[in-house]
């Protein structure tokens, strides 16, 4: 039985500013992904304070606000066997110097802030993300 997943991903504004949208896109295809929609666009802060609500009470929320709508993104669904956890590996840790060697964080990872990419925690979050971007 086949347990297809999709994800949603999406390239930072320090990525993105730093040019890095197609080799990022390039590495989740290597690694068996499927790039099934994709757009770039540039979050007001109120949008990014909506999909960040989940994290609205810890400390570093506003920051990760500012942050997310501070330049062009690139949003994506990803889809391939076990998608959330395959990406969430191929990330890595949220700190670039934690981060495995050969992980997106640990390659263009600049800080815990701007680590270049997210991706969905889990299979219920990524519906609610991608339906965040995507719906219709």
């Amino acid at each position: 039985m086949s347990n297809l997943e999709q994800t949603l991903s999406i390239i930072k504004p320090d990525a993105v500013e730093r040019n890095l949208d197609e080799k990022i896109k390039s590495i989740f295809l290597t690694h068996g992904f499927k790039i099934l929609k994709e757009k770039k666009i540039k979050l007001e802060k109120s949008d990014a304070e909506k999909f960040y609500k989940v994290h609205e009470t810890k400390p570093f929320y506003n920051d990760l606000c500012e942050y997310l709508s501070s330049g062009p993104v690139v949003v994506m669904v990803l889809e391939k066997e076990e998608a959330v956890s395959s990406n969430r590996k191929l990330m890595g840790a949220t700190d670039p110097k934690k981060a495995e060697e050969g992980t997106i964080r640990k390659q263009f990872g600049i800080s815990i802030d701007k680590n270049s990419v997210h991706g969905s925690d889990s299979v219920d979050n990524a519906k609610i993300e991608i339906d965040f971007f995507f719906k219709n």
